[in-house]
């Protein structure tokens, strides 16, 4: 059975629309595209010395498991040339599971819901567009009030 799964994408090395572009249509390759938000221009997190990203959350059905969606991310990236050189650092291509259905998975190196996602505005912003009312299975909060509850800063300009 297919499950609703919410993405978040992130570039800011090269021609970040044209990074975002491409893991969008290879994501399309591994489960069906049901929305696609805006494009976010997005202050760093983390080293502030480098240059602006580029983000966008993509809600995707999927036949594959937690891990299975996680690998197929892995090998996305990997084929994009992503290289993880710095945490946080200058990336061509990041992209995250952020929502599985409202599955809780714990595994050393898959964490749904992400544990970040509601400290942050460059997911929240996009993730609200295509999914005001989805619910964090952890938090039991709408996205969108989790966006309301978030303090000032982190600087997230739709394009």
């Amino acid at each position: 059975m297919a499950e609703l799964a919410y993405l978040s994408l992130g570039s800011n090395l090269g021609d970040r629309e044209a990074n975002l572009r491409r893991a969008i249509a290879e994501l399309e390759k591994v489960a069906t595209l049901c929305a696609i938000s805006s494009f976010y221009e997005t202050q760093p997190i983390g080293p502030l010395n480098q240059p602006w990203f580029l983000n966008c959350v993509v809600g995707l059905e999927t036949e594959k498991s937690p891990r299975e969606l996680l690998a197929a991310v892995l090998d996305i990236e990997a084929g994009m040339g992503r290289a993880r050189m710095q945490d946080k650092g200058p990336r061509n291509i990041d992209i995250d599971i952020l929502l599985f259905g409202d599955r809780i998975v714990s595994e050393p190196r898959l964490k749904i819901p992400h544990p970040a996602m509601h400290e942050r505005r460059f997911v929240l912003e996009p993730l609200t567009e295509v999914a005001p009312d989805v619910c964090h299975p952890r938090l039991q909060k709408t996205v969108t009030e989790l966006l309301q509850k978030l303090g000032e800063g982190q600087i997230v300009q739709r394009i």
